[in-house]
């Protein structure tokens, strides 16, 4: 399916940041940097992918 290094490593880091912010939010340590991590972490898988 996905034969590329950069697709793979870049899901996994999209992977992590949605763990971490689920991590954060879960201790009810929730803020605006959270959501914005969360959209900046997997927005570079989305780049890839249209690329």
């Amino acid at each position: 399916m996905s034969n590329s290094i950069l697709r793979d490593k870049s899901k996994d880091f999209a992977k992590q940041i949605v763990i971490l912010c689920r991590n954060i939010k879960a201790n009810h340590k929730e803020s605006v940097l959270t959501n914005q991590l969360l959209r900046s972490g997997t927005s570079i898988g989305a780049n890839i992918h249209e690329a």
